[in-house]
């Protein structure tokens, strides 16, 4: 079996699959494997009957996590016991923890809003372990996604085996008796205590990239800075991996040999403190992965008369285990992008990078095989991926290693011993991160490096998988100048598919976004005729005390918008047109700004804008992106399609609705109305003007309200179709009942965003037809 365990890893993940998302093609997947095993590696029947052994336990234990996977607790439950779990995540005046039902044995998330800025202090400094508290709330379903590309909050959570959230009204620890801690409860006790430690004696530069390298928790760090290390490739480096993982265990292993101590003493002792090291660092996937593999590599050092594993056999073993005890994990972003890399690079490091002498060139090679082992995934979950990560890795990695792993654990055990770190040693390494991080900050920002080709589909994730594993196999071969050719022609062709795919697609698409109370449409024509945005939606925001203000703050541009655009390959906006000044049109224009490129701005001819119209502005000019003032009379082509701007008039004064941009685009021969909030009195001139108006498809004015889509105005353009945009369980009652009666009166099809999620309409050659993203 020497070597030969990563066969059977693969057996367990195709049927894991298999009985996890659907059945017969991973069922062919198995078949066609077990022929390849028989044919081409010569495996006998022994061998085969072993991995069919595999097969059945890794999918009955699959089916069993499938079957387990729902909800014992009754919806009307409002009492419950709870004993917690996890840390408590407090951002602004709210709290989110994670506990479990004492009486249902389920997981649940807490969610209290804070009272008081001293209710906040008590609650961040407080641990909740050891604690079982009597609370009274109501049960909530996580919110699932309403547009392609969204992110699926149900999904997600089922994944961690939690189904619903509790909103509670009072103290979550009042109530409370305390209860007896286990081992894993007191070192997550320790856990707590020591980012706090953190937090209470170093500036919080240090403090946040310390809890983060140390404990393994991010949460103290900027968002903003978060942000800039996932736009450039590097977030792993704040994850504690499996180098982090590695460099710590050798380094005890080597203090250790130092002073006096046997090699087996110190392989027992590893032993030991792997799975506390597990638990104090928070368990994500790839510490787990990381210490399950050292784990096993001592065990067979242990006893290595017995056992011999190589590198290759220990991922394996590891990954296998995993997933026979936690089989949801195979959906976790961070279990896939660590094993995937690390399967990569193992496989690559005695064959492909053996054959090269030089540290330098090795590293870059090493940084090339993980972007490439992990490109399905980031593609998938995140749209795209960051080239400058490639050579960020070669600066940063060094600097984690070297640098900030044994540099904060030096600081944070001189503190803990003398409680006083030379202030030297702070100016040092303050000047270090905020160098490196305003560093990270600009290549962030350099959106050349971004490659955005959108959210692969089933065929495209094979394509992908296809060239990296041709790549891999052409690398190690021998060194021929045909080679190079090779590797650079698939290497072009991998970057260039999926964009290539994209332009050629003859399908145009018309879609309401999604965007809760407020309004996005997106029109993307083919071939690249053009991609325009008519608003952008918004999140309202209020002033608040300094205390209750969110850190992550839900932002519709951000958080909706972008995410839909991007899973869509969209990174160019042709004309980004405003229709009026109202935050739930024009909030998201910010996002859109620094995530997209926009070359051109469309906004109403009015003679008093908003502050938001005006900051939108002055931010175009800091960009050069065009800003157009249009009214009535203004039109342009983008091939066969025509848009005709109705109103408002030039340098129109008035209530701002009515001075939204009005538009008739006709697309493909069909007839569309744009109006963003028109009002009625603006709907009734616009018909009074263009007496033949007839529109097909019709945007109804201001989600639905009552002082939009007026009798007559329907009557007389008689729509087919009308699209109204509205926010789930909005307390405006939008859409009003009014509006809705006078469009079926007219047998008008209605469609809503607050009951149907994202609204699209695909189009080829003058046909086309509506879909809805939820059913």
């Amino acid at each position: 079996m020497y070597g030969k365990f990563v066969f059977f890893a693969i057996a367990a993940l195709l049927a894991e699959l298999c009985a996890q998302i659907k059945f017969l093609p991973f069922f062919l997947l198995i078949l066609i494997y077990l022929y390849v095993l028989y044919k081409y590696k010569k495996y006998n029947q022994t061998q085969l009957l072993i991995i069919l052994l595999t097969v059945f336990v890794f999918f009955i234990d699959g089916h069993g996590s499938v079957l387990k996977n729902k909800t014992v607790i009754p919806k009307k439950t409002t009492s419950f016991d709870l004993e917690y779990t996890q840390n408590p995540k407090i951002d602004g005046d709210l709290l989110q923890v994670q506990v479990t039902d004492k009486l249902y044995k389920e997981k649940l998330l807490v969610r209290y809003k804070i009272k008081s800025e001293q209710e906040k202090e008590l609650l961040h400094n407080k641990s909740f372990y050891g604690y079982l508290c009597r609370v009274s709330g109501t049960l909530e379903q996580p919110k699932i996604a309403k547009n392609p590309n969204g992110f699926n909050y149900r999904h997600y959570l089922s994944t961690k085996e939690i189904y619903w959230i509790v909103d509670i009204q009072g103290n979550p620890l009042q109530n409370c008796s305390t209860i007896k801690q286990s081992p894993i409860v007191m070192i997550k006790q320790y856990r707590f205590q020591g980012t706090r430690y953190l937090e209470k004696h170093f500036p919080p530069e240090i403090a946040s990239l310390s809890a983060a390298l140390i404990f393994g928790d991010v949460s103290l760090l900027n968002p903003e800075l978060l942000g800039d290390y996932q736009q450039t490739g590097l977030v792993h480096l704040l994850a504690i991996s499996g180098l982090h993982v590695s460099l710590l265990i050798g380094m005890v292993f080597y203090i250790g040999i130092r002073i006096g101590f046997t090699r087996q003493f110190m392989v027992n002792l590893l032993i030991v403190i792997l799975p506390i090291y597990v638990i104090l660092t928070g368990s994500s996937p790839s510490v787990i992965r990381s210490a399950l593999m050292i784990f096993l590599i001592l065990i067979s050092d242990k006893w290595k008369r017995f056992l011999k594993l190589m590198p290759i056999d220990a991922i394996s073993l590891a990954f296998m285990l995993y997933i026979f005890i936690s089989p949801l994990v195979l959906f976790d972003v961070g279990f896939q992008l660590s094993f995937s890399v690390s399967f990569a690079i193992i496989l690559s490091a005695g064959s492909i990078l053996q054959s090269y002498q030089e540290n330098g060139v090795k590293m870059l090679l090493t940084s090339i095989i993980a972007q490439l082992a992990a490109m399905p995934f980031l593609l998938y979950h995140y749209f795209g991926m960051s080239t400058i990560g490639i050579l960020a890795n070669l600066l940063y990695i060094p600097l984690f290693s070297f640098v900030y792993l044994p540099g904060l654990y030096l600081l944070f055990l001189i503190e803990i011993l003398f409680n006083n770190t030379p202030q030297m040693l702070i100016s040092f390494f303050l000047l270090i991160i905020n160098f490196f991080n305003n560093l990270i900050g600009k290549l962030g920002n350099f959106s050349l490096t971004a490659f955005v080709p959108g959210r692969p589909n089933i065929f495209l994730l094979i394509m992908y998988i296809l060239f990296i594993v041709s790549i891999f196999y052409i690398w190690e071969s021998r060194s021929t100048r045909k080679r190079n050719v090779q590797l650079l022609l698939i290497g072009f062709g991998l970057l260039v598919f999926q964009p290539s795919w994209n332009f050629l697609n003859p399908y145009g698409e018309i879609t309401m976004i999604d965007v809760g109370q407020g309004d996005s449409i997106l029109l993307h024509f083919p071939h690249g005729r053009g991609t325009y945005l008519i608003d952008t939606g918004g999140t309202m925001q209020f002033s608040e005390d300094k205390w209750r203000e969110r850190v992550n703050v839900f932002e519709v541009g951000r958080d909706v918008v972008v995410p839909y655009l991007k899973g869509q390959g969209i990174t160019t906006i042709d004309k980004l047109i405003l229709t009026h000044g109202d935050m739930d049109h024009i909030g998201g224009t910010f996002s859109i700004l620094k995530e997209l490129s926009v070359k051109q701005i469309l906004m109403p001819s009015v003679r008093d804008p908003s502050d938001t119209e005006r900051a939108i502005i002055q931010e175009a000019n800091k960009k050069g992106i065009s800003v157009i003032n249009v009214s009535k009379g203004n039109h342009w082509s983008s091939g066969v399609n025509e848009f005709y701007i109705l109103s408002p008039e030039k340098n129109f004064t008035g209530e701002r609705n009515r001075g939204s941009i009005a538009i008739i685009a006709q697309i493909e021969g069909v007839n569309w109305f744009f109006g963003g909030d028109l009002d009625q009195e603006g709907e009734l001139a616009i018909i009074k003007n263009y007496p033949n108006l007839k529109i097909d498809i019709l945007k109804a004015g201001h989600h639905g309200s009552r002082t939009s889509s007026a009798e007559e105005f329907i009557q007389k353009i008689n729509p087919r179709v009308a699209l109204i945009s509205a926010g789930e369980h909005n307390r405006f009652g939008h859409p009003h009942q009014e509006v809705l009666d006078r469009l079926e009166a007219a047998h008008t099809m209605i469609y809503r965003t607050d009951l149907q999620g994202a609204i699209t309409y695909r189009f080829y050659h003058g046909q086309g037809t509506f879909s809805t993203y939820l059913p």
